[in-house]
């Protein structure tokens, strides 16, 4: 195997980010438009994504995609791929909040879309983007988990699930693709300022975030893009099957 590129530049890549219509997504979107990347914005809401390629600017399209649906994502990996020449990078970040108690009669509905959109898609968008990531010099894989699949939530078990589920699927694709060159790791954010925790009041989050974590506060979208841009960069390429956390010492903290 060649040893690989050493470089801190994303420019001319193509990047995949699901779930880029809002949120961690859509900061990663932006991100990787800034630092040059060729990004491919997909996310279910059509009318979100349009508005967030707009803003990444004229190297980026938007894709609409159920990420639950086998067969769309297959089609839209390879228009995606027709569209840019290849692809280098994929993120999976689409998620669903998924809240709902073992009684509550919707509660296999609410299991059967959280493991479609936060699991089954991960292992779909991997597999249907494996032959171009092949034929990248410096082919990376991202996927956001969550501290939730390090930990528990009371109410939360199919999101609790799902999130563990990614962590083992990241650790189980880097130990695959590694004798390929491909990096598979996986990011957890903790307490992030997002729409899934646009319900909770300012108080409650100053309250939490003082209780549970380090820095005693939420993060930012911005401060997981960060970390996602780190991992999918050229030089990082003796990093994979990791889960790192991004949680302001949530998961560091013991009292």
């Amino acid at each position: 195997m060649p040893q690989p590129t050493l470089s801190r530049s994303i420019t001319g890549r193509t990047a995949i980010v699901t779930g880029a219509g809002s949120g961690m997504g859509r900061a990663t979107a932006l991100l990787f438009a800034a630092e040059g990347a060729q990004v491919a914005v997909v996310d279910h809401d059509g009318a979100a994504a349009a508005a967030v390629a707009e803003q990444c600017g004229a190297m980026a399209r938007a894709y609409t995609l159920d990420v639950a649906d086998g067969a769309a994502i297959a089609d839209t990996v390879q228009r995606i791929a027709a569209d840019f020449g290849g692809i280098d990078i994929l993120v999976n970040n689409a998620g669903v909040s998924s809240f709902c108690g073992l009684d509550d009669p919707a509660y296999e509905e609410v299991w059967a879309r959280a493991l479609g959109v936060m699991l089954t898609a991960h292992q779909r968008m991997v597999r249907a983007s494996l032959p171009f990531l092949r034929q990248s010099d410096a082919p990376r894989i991202v996927n956001i988990a969550s501290t939730e699949g390090l930990g528990a939530t009371p109410g939360d078990t199919p999101y609790v699930a799902a999130k563990t589920g990614v962590i083992g699927l990241t650790r189980g694709l880097a130990v695959d693709l590694g004798p390929e060159g491909i990096t598979v790791n996986c990011i957890c954010p903790g307490p992030i300022r997002t729409a899934m925790t646009d319900a909770v009041s300012e108080e409650h989050k100053t309250i939490f975030a003082k209780r549970r974590t380090a820095l005693r506060r939420y993060g930012e979208p911005e401060e997981v893009a960060h970390i996602t841009l780190s991992l999918v960069l050229p030089a990082a390429s003796y990093i994979t099957g990791v889960a790192i956390p991004v949680d302001g010492g949530l998961t560091a903290r013991n009292a």
